[in-house]
This record gives C-alpha cells, sequence and structure tokens, in this order.
C-alpha cells in the first residue's frame, strides 16, 4: 500500500513539474505537442511492443476488443440520455467527453508504474477503443445530435486507424503473438529504455497542458459534464467488479472507467463548437481526480 501512494505521488510530481515548467515560461503548452508527437510515435510504441512481448492470445482476452467498442457505446449513451434537454453543441461536449478511454497518454503510463503485467490486456481492450475514436463514436454521437456536419465514412476510420503508429502497433504484435512468434529478446532490451521513457513524458506533457482557469458562469456546465463521465463510470466499473472475470481483465475494466478524458474528446469538442477553454479546463480537472480514484482502486484491491 505504501508503495502505491508513493508511486502516485511521483506522478502527481512530474505532472506538477510539467505544470510549474510551462508557468515560469520554461516551456510552454506548444512544447506540450512537440511531446505529445515524440510520445505517440515513438515511446508509447516502444511500451506496447516491450509488454506485448510474451503476450499468450487467449479467447477472453480477445473479447476485450468487442469491450473495448461496447463500453464506448454505453457511456455514449449516457451522454445522450442526461444531456436531452440541452443544446446541440453541450450535448456533444457531453457525449464527448464521457465516451472514450484515455489509454496511450494515461492508463497505459500508469499501469506501467504500478501494474505492467495488465498491459497486455488494457493493449488489446485498446484496439477496440481505438475503433471508436479513430470516428465510430462521431458516426453514434452526430447521429444523436442530429447535427448536420460530414460523418466519417468507414473507409475514412479505416485511414486514420492505419496513419496510427500505436494501433498499427498493436495489429503486428497481435499477429505475431496469434502465431506464437517471439521478437528476438536483443531487440526488446534495446527498445526497454524507450518503453520506460513513456510513462515520465506522459505525465510531464499532461503537466503542459493542465488549463486551470475557467470563468464561473461556465463552472456548471464543467461539473454536470464530469459528474456524468465518472459517476456512471464508477457504475461500469462496479457492474465489472460484480461479474466472474479474471483479476487482472476487472482491475483494467475498473480502472479504464474512471479514467480521463481522451484527446480526441477534446478535439472533437472544439471541432463541434465547444469552447477551447471550456473543454481544456474539463480535460484538466479529469486528469486531476482520475489519478486519484485509479490510485484508491488500486490500493483497495491489491
Amino acid at each position: 500500500m505504501t508503495n502505491i501512494l508513493w508511486n502516485s505521488l511521483g506522478l502527481f510530481l512530474i505532472v506538477c513539474l510539467g505544470y510549474l515548467t510551462k508557468r515560469f515560461n520554461i516551456l510552454s503548452k506548444a512544447d506540450g505537442s512537440t511531446l505529445s508527437m515524440i510520445i505517440i510515435n515513438i515511446t508509447l510504441p516502444g511500451a506496447i511492443i516491450v509488454n506485448l512481448a510474451k503476450l499468450d492470445i487467449a479467447s477472453n482476452l480477445l473479447l476485450l476488443i468487442v469491450t473495448g467498442v461496447v463500453m464506448n457505446i454505453v457511456m455514449i449513451g449516457f451522454g445522450a440520455f442526461f444531456s436531452k434537454k440541452q443544446q446541440t453543441v453541450e450535448r456533444e461536449l457531453l457525449m464527448y467527453s464521457a465516451s472514450g478511454y484515455n489509454i496511450g497518454n494515461f492508463a497505459l503510463p500508469f499501469l506501467q508504474s504500478f501494474l505492467p503485467q495488465a498491459i497486455p490486456a488494457l493493449s488489446i481492450f485498446d484496439i477496440g477503443n481505438s475503433i471508436m475514436l479513430a470516428g465510430g463514436s462521431t458516426v453514434m454521437i452526430e447521429a444523436v445530435s442530429g447535427s448536420s456536419k460530414e460523418i466519417p465514412s468507414i473507409f475514412q476510420i479505416g485511414k486514420r486507424l492505419a496513419r496510427s503508429v500505436p494501433f498499427l502497433c498493436y495489429l503486428i504484435m497481435l499477429f505475431l503473438r496469434s502465431f506464437s512468434i517471439e521478437i528476438p529478446m536483443r531487440l526488446v532490451t534495446m527498445i526497454q529504455p524507450i518503453a520506460n521513457a513513456n510513462t515520465f513524458l506522459s505525465m510531464f506533457m499532461i503537466g503542459l497542458f493542465l488549463e486551470l482557469r475557467l470563468p464561473r458562469s461556465d463552472i456548471v456546465l464543467v461539473v454536470r459534464t464530469l459528474a456524468v463521465k465518472y459517476i456512471f463510470g464508477g457504475v461500469i466499473a462496479l457492474f465489472v467488479a460484480l461479474l466472474p472475470l479474471p483479476s487482472i481483465i476487472k482491475m483494467v475494466l475498473c480502472l479504464v472507467s474512471l479514467g480521463p478524458l481522451t484527446t480526441f474528446g477534446v478535439v472533437n469538442s472544439v471541432q463541434a463548437g465547444a469552447r477551447p477553454e471550456v473543454v481544456g479546463f474539463t480535460s484538466s480537472i479529469s486528469f486531476l481526480v482520475s489519478l486519484p480514484l485509479m490510485t484508491a482502486i488500486l490500493l483497495l484491491v491489491l
């Protein structure tokens, strides 16, 4: 228990360091975008390769792909139901914020620090989650809200996924391990330092992107959005905890249910017309809420 607390405080310290370097003009928010490109294209793929190098494919793991899709759909449904009386822009903000699971920039580096043996299950879940983030969620949300923007086709969704380096790494590693093809350990050893850098860079980037200023008039919207996300994320986590599933899969699904907003959710909400400062503030608060919540789950279970 003590190790978990100190580890969690260490992650929070990294976030604070990122935020302080921005506040004191050592780095800027633009540097966070550069870090994001490094993470998505280099350190995150490295972490995926290292953690899936010895993966044993089982049928219950493959079901996590479907679970990643279904959990997104469920959260979109909750968001749609509790925003029926809101304007279109606010409805889409709530649905984008409630759905989607932030794996690459939060859950994966978080579990790298606490529970690395859970990363294979998390990675398989993220395949289904990525399909929704790449366009599946947009199709559903725009259909529910009735907005007239162009809905992405299956081809466009596939094109987005094909340009995603982490998604391609998932598929390649899944293919190799399905046929029990092993990556040479010398190569894994070479990639290990790159994978190890993922946690620090991800948490530091979160600090650079933190926005903690918002007009009081928008507080109600932020509170409503986060309430739907975390209350019903908690409901899903409780439901999962009661299912007869392997403990490691329960842990992964419970943790991601209480994770922060996704980058895709932020971008899509702004494109839908939500004000960037509201979306940025909501996203920032979600990171600060998720870190202690996910730590609490680990303390209760481990």
